[in-house]
């Protein structure tokens, strides 16, 4: 159950990450958020009703998510949840060789989640408990034009949420959940900036999109499910997305 749990949630400065601290704290866990802009931060933990944490945090960092992950331990004892959700989607076509945000993409999506789950992953251990959610996506499961290098960190993201699973679940009591949603109204579309991609852009702002709260209540399933219950991977796509 979460009541009472201690949560870090990475890029909790918008969108899923917001809506997911938001959530957790409601349903009655102590919260900790990070990201890159901290004025969006404390006006998060203002919102929150429990009791909160809040420090500036690069995932690509591995210092700073070793940091942040030590503070919460020395502020609460104990660290139950991780919700490793800061991501990056500047889709392109690979011709277009934006080696940059490939570079970007794979040190947030892959490296922040490595890292992160790296800083909190000896704690869990040693208490035999812990829930580990990823966000993954439903790139994560299908390639499509434009997303080569995005769907590589994203089924990079499966491979290794089963990875942890097989690794800790059994053997640990860790818990392992990769959360695959697919078109969400969020800020992910902002980054991209290959402009043969604007017609895409606009086709996905025409669909009912899921929203950041809908993701939330998938993450809140997952964690308060009981302790038996491993809830491995949950897809989830607006009524009206096709693939």
């Amino acid at each position: 159950m979460i009541k009472g749990k201690v949560a870090i949630i990475t890029g909790a400065s918008s969108g899923i990450g917001r809506a997911t601290a938001l959530a957790l704290s409601k349903a009655g866990a102590k919260v900790a958020v990070g990201a890159r802009r901290t004025d969006r931060l404390e006006e998060l933990a203002k919102e929150m009703s429990g009791e909160t944490f809040h420090k500036k945090l690069d995932v690509t960092q591995r210092h700073e998510c070793d940091e942040f992950a030590k503070e919460v331990l020395e502020k609460w004892g104990s660290i139950d949840i991780l919700v490793n959700n800061a991501g990056l989607m500047p889709l392109s076509f690979f011709k277009n060789l934006k080696v940059d945000e490939w570079d970007r993409m794979i040190d947030v999506n892959i490296k922040g989640v490595l890292y992160c789950t790296a800083a909190v992953i000896s704690h869990m251990r040693e208490k035999k408990s812990g829930h580990i959610v990823n966000i993954s996506s439903v790139a994560g499961r299908i390639v499509f034009p434009a997303g080569s290098v995005y769907c590589a960190t994203k089924h990079a993201i499966a491979a290794f949420s089963e990875g942890l699973r097989q690794e800790f679940s059994v053997r640990s009591g860790i818990r392992v959940t990769s959360i695959e949603p697919g078109v969400v109204a969020t800020e992910l579309n902002n980054t991209i900036t290959d402009e043969s991609l604007n017609g895409f852009v606009e086709n996905a702002k025409k669909m009912e999109a899921l929203q950041a709260q809908d993701i939330a209540d998938a993450i809140v399933y997952a964690t308060n499910s009981p302790q038996h219950v491993n809830v491995n991977e949950i897809l989830i796509r607006p009524t009206t997305q096709d693939r």
